[in-house]
Order: C-alpha cells, then sequence, then structure tokens
C-alpha cells in the first residue's frame, strides 16, 4: 500500500513515514523542505512540491499513484498565525483544499489529517473529550478546524474516508536517536529548555507564573513522537478496514508545568536550566490534557512512553548529536 507523506520531511511527518515503512507500507514524502530536511526522506521515495500548487500534487499523484494520504504539511506556530493570517489560510487551508481536490481527481479515498488540540481554543473542562466545541482563539486553530470541516463534507458526499487526529504536545525524539525535533525558530518547550541547558541559549522564558494551577504555571499535555507515528499508522489501518471519518485525541491524559518539566530536564541532564518569567501570553489556557480515551479504544493505541523523564532522555539524546554535545 502506497501513501503520500505530505510533510513527511519534517519532525513528525518523518517519523510517521519511518512507522509506515516498518509496519509494511511504502511512504512517499511530498515535502517543499521550506521546514523539512532532506536527511530526514529515508524510508522510501519523495517528491518535491507545494501543497499551494495543485500541478505539483497532480504530479506527484500521477507518478506513484498513492492508495491513502497522510496530510502534515502545514504551518504550525500560533504567534505567527496572529500576526500573519494570511501565510496560514493560503498553506494550511488553500493548501488542503488542494489536496483534497487532487485526491477526488485520482481517486484517492483514504486520508488520515494532522489536526491538533488548539482546535478547541480555551476548553471549558478537562481532560478534553472529543465531544467538547471547537472553539479556537487563534488563526492556526482556525485553519485546524476548517480543514476538519471540510474532511466531513467530503466524507458526507461519499469522496473520502478519513482519520482526524488532534494531537497535544509533540515532544521526544526517535527512541534511537536517528531522527527527532529541529525547527527554526523553535518555539516548542522541551528543545527550548535543552537549549537553555546545555548553553545554546542564556535562559527560558516562563510565559506567566500566576495561573491557577499547583506552581503557577501552565500545565500541558506531552505525547511521545513515537506514540504518534504508531497512531497514524493504526487509523490507516482503521480505514481501510471500510467507510467512515473519525476524530480522535492523542495525548498522555496527563499534564506537566512547565517549571516541571525544567526540573525534569534537570534531572536528566545533570544540567541547571536558567529561566525567567515573563507576561502571560494572549489565548494560553491554564491547563490542557486530553482524554485519549477513544483512540485507545478504536485504534487499539497504548502510547509506550508515557513517563515525561522518558520522553526528555529521548530528546536530549537527539539534541546531543544534532548539536555535537559532549
Amino acid at each position: 500500500m502506497i501513501v503520500l507523506v505530505t510533510g513527511g520531511a519534517g519532525y513528525i511527518g518523518s517519523h510517521a513515514c519511518r512507522a509506515l515503512k516498518n509496519a509494511g507500507y511504502e511512504p512517499v514524502v511530498f515535502d517543499n523542505f521550506e521546514n523539512g530536511y532532506r536527511e530526514n526522506v529515508k524510508w522510501g521515495p519523495f517528491y518535491e512540491g507545494d501543497i499551494r500548487k495543485p500541478a505539483d500534487i497532480d504530479g506527484a499523484m500521477a507518478k506513484f499513484k498513492p492508495d491513502a494520504v497522510m496530510h502534515f504539511a502545514a504551518y504550525a506556530y500560533v504567534g505567527e498565525s496572529v500576526q500573519k493570517p494570511e501565510k496560514y489560510y493560503l498553506n494550511n487551508v488553500v493548501g488542503s483544499y488542494n489536496l483534497l481536490d487532487a485526491m477526488q481527481r485520482h481517486q484517492v479515498k483514504k486520508l488520515v489529517f494532522s489536526s491538533s488540540c488548539a482546535t478547541y481554543g480555551v476548553p471549558d473542562q478537562v481532560p478534553i473529550t472529543e465531544s467538547q466545541a471547537q472553539q479556537p482563539v487563534n488563526p492556526y486553530g482556525n485553519t485546524k478546524l476548517i480543514m476538519e470541516m471540510m474532511m466531513r463534507d467530503h466524507s458526507d458526499a461519499g469522496k473520502i474516508d478519513y482519520a482526524a487526529l488532534r494531537y497535544f504536545n509533540a515532544a521526544g525524539a526517535s527512541v534511537d536517536g536517528e531522527i527527532g525535533e529541529q525547527h527554526v525558530p523553535e518555539t516548542h518547550l522541551i528543545p527550548l529548555v535543552l537549549d537553555a541547558a546545555s548553553g545554546r541559549r542564556p535562559d527560558v522564558t516562563i510565559y506567566g507564573n500566576d495561573y491557577p494551577t499547583p506552581d503557577g504555571t501552565c500545565i500541558r499535555d506531552y505525547i511521545h513522537v513515537e506514540d504518534l507515528a504508531d497512531a497514524h499508522v493504526r487509523a490507516l489501518r482503521l480505514l481501510a478496514g471500510g467507510r467512515g471519518h473519525f476524530a480522535f485525541n492523542l495525548g498522555n491524559g496527563r499534564g506537566f508545568s512547565v517549571l516541571e518539566i525544567i526540573a525534569a530536564v534537570e534531572k536528566v541532564t545533570g544540567r541547571k536550566v536558567p529561566y525567567r518569567f515573563g507576561p502571560r501570553r494572549a489565548g494560553d489556557p491554564a491547563i490542557l490534557v486530553g482524554d485519549s480515551t477513544l483512540a485507545c479504544a478504536k485504534l487499539g493505541w497504548n502510547p509506550q512512553h508515557r513517563q515525561i523523564d522518558d520522553i526528555i532522555f529521548h530528546a536530549w539524546n537527539y539534541h546531543k548529536k544534532v548539536w555535537k554535545l559532549e
């Protein structure tokens, strides 16, 4: 089974390609390498292209004739989406429409979509279940929700079957250290804290210390990237079994505060992490923790790396390798 993986040279996409190959699929990377890395293309052929260009998608589908698509190609910086909403709507919405349109022309009916817990906005209660209202509070979350709506309409019209996977905080790296997280600029907490621990940045800023949480800092749910990749393969198998559409939260079910992450990094690395407090960021909920009961039941998914120390250990090993640290 051939799977076209848009954004397959990126952080989560490359882990998904490796998981697909190990499960007996043939992943084809479709990427423009704006945020992905050529060295992450290791588990199948690639087609250099941009989802904003319909001819590129047509070219990839005509050449490789995929049976299914995994869609990771998206801009994903919340702050940037507020400053440059047009960039996000053009790529994440128009680009995704181009993909859906090409799937119809090439008779590809199975789609696994990289969605986000950002579609929920500020939750009414935690842990968050799939039944809670989706009310995004930033353009990035809006674009992910619009794609979910487009998929639902296409599915209702009998054109596709899909699974929307709503991640919480992807973290970590492959257990063997082969691939991991690199973003430019880096905005994710764990690599930022590792940068501060390794001296690559002078400190890390904690945005707000007056939240209604035990230590005053925000609490987030961190899910290991290999567990995310495993869920994608399982979702593809579910779709291959018949018609339908699904939405699943993918999280650990447990949250950790920013200060708890810093303490865990200090424990794993044996290094102090310099930090300072800054003002709250607009729209940052105090607590975001996901309920993944539905994914566990429907996909048979059981995350293997739930411990935050393990997630950080794998991230640290990759961090040391990339930056050649002792």
